[in-house]
């Protein structure tokens, strides 16, 4: 089917487009239900269970995750061929600590907890693939595409770095062929997309360095081992050695979070702790930095005689978009949005998604979909007031949909 087949509406993505402006409105309802519910990572028992039974009124064969956290769906659509392969859609379903501001009907419920991150409308739009996909008429189109084998993966924490993981562990993509995943991006107009070919976001490894000295009187330094000396003089040597032990031409940053250490002015404390984060696109400049790190404790440990203790924790790798998968994504969102709805990423983000945890086992790619009203900035990723043009949801239910029967069906991407 050429994409112009596709951009009017015949063969399967006339059906396609049909059963999508048929719930689109339900989408908005339950992408609504979803914000206004928000739980945090780790604790997504109600949102899992929602979406469980979402998915299995639909019909699909679907599970619960470990400790009722987290869904897996399953469905073969149509009649595929014995030759289809199994595409997976991922989703992530945590919310952020963080207090909505907004003033709208479908603000949080829940205090201090907020969808900041848009990752109920990443579930809303996984969700209403599976209805879609279990809706739509399948055409023959001269035998190339009769159906699709598909699954479906809800994962929790997300922005605790570790769902990815739990759900690789559960068999998340066994007997796929590979996985697709959309992130939203409020600096992208409702009908645009961003891709990249290739490294996406940063490896992001957490850093957290634990000094212990003797505590005492602020008059009497001498009798004490201060820990806050110690914990300043670490602060400016990795802010100061850091940037040069590795060539600045490729992106890497180190940044502190947090300091935390004492209760009174004049009382030197016992122990204060330092959180940061490294962020790096070059594998081997990552173990470089890691190891610049431990060699600037170790020296700040032995000038200063106080104990510094490093760990590094909540590390995931970055994610790498293959190519191939990348540009279905592409083909897809021109169908759907045409060549001006369509903008190629030149330079990765440093942030970090732990969607790479699935690309260790087989090969994926995510997209940047638009949600900011055109002609309007929306609020930031992570802002307190974050909220999306949810026209997006159809959008991006479209475009996913369309590059996973693509790939199940082993169909030509003509772009990238």
């Amino acid at each position: 089917m050429s994409p112009q087949q596709e951009r009017t509406g015949t063969g399967w993505a006339q059906g396609l487009d049909a059963v999508v402006s048929e719930v689109e409105s339900r989408l908005i309802e339950i992408r609504r239900h979803l914000h206004a519910h928000p739980e945090p990572s780790r604790e997504e028992i109600q949102t899992s269970r929602f979406l469980f039974t979402e998915l299995q009124q639909a019909g699909l064969r679907t599970r619960l995750g470990r400790d009722g956290l987290g869904v897996f769906a399953d469905v073969d659509v149509g009649a595929p061929s014995a030759s289809a392969k199994r595409i997976a859609i991922r989703a992530d379903i945590d919310a952020l600590r963080i207090q909505d501001a907004k003033s709208v009907s479908y603000a949080s419920r829940n205090q201090g907890l907020c969808h900041a991150c848009g990752h109920d409308a990443h579930s809303t739009m996984v969700l209403g693939i599976a209805l879609t996909a279990q809706r739509m008429s399948w055409g023959t189109d001269n035998g190339a595409v009769r159906g699709a084998k598909l699954r479906f993966i809800f994962q929790p924490a997300e922005e605790s770095a570790e769902g990815g993981m739990w759900m690789m562990e559960q068999g998340a993509v066994d007997n796929c062929a590979a996985i697709l995943g959309c992130h939203v991006d409020p600096e992208r107009s409702f009908g645009t997309v961003g891709l990249r070919y290739g490294v996406l976001t940063a490896n992001c490894d957490e850093v957290e360095i634990i000094v212990e000295g003797k505590g005492g009187h602020s008059a009497r330094p001498h009798q004490t081992q201060d820990p806050i000396a110690a914990a300043a003089h670490v602060v400016t040597a990795l802010y100061q050695f850091l940037p040069r032990s590795v060539d600045a031409r490729t992106p890497s940053v180190f940044s502190i979070g947090r300091i935390a250490g004492g209760t009174l002015p004049n009382v030197i404390p016992n122990r204060v702790e330092i959180l940061g984060s490294l962020r790096t696109l070059d594998p081997l400049q990552r173990q470089t930095l890691k190891d610049r790190i431990e060699s600037i404790v170790h020296g700040v440990r032995e000038c200063s005689g106080a104990a510094l203790h490093l760990r590094f924790f909540e590390s995931i790798d970055s994610v790498v978009n293959d190519a191939s998968i990348t540009g279905q994504l592409e083909q897809a969102s021109r169908d759907v949005l045409g060549p001006d709805g369509v903008t190629i990423i030149h330079q990765p983000s440093m942030g970090g998604e732990d969607f790479s945890a699935y690309l260790t086992k087989v090969p994926g790619a995510m997209l940047r979909l638009g949600v900011a009203p055109p002609g309007f900035s929306a609020p930031f990723l992570h802002a307190n007031d974050f909220d999306i043009d949810e026209r997006a949801l159809a959008v991006g239910v479209r475009i996913l949909l369309r590059a996973a029967i693509r790939l199940s069906n082993g169909l030509p991407a003509s772009a990238g």
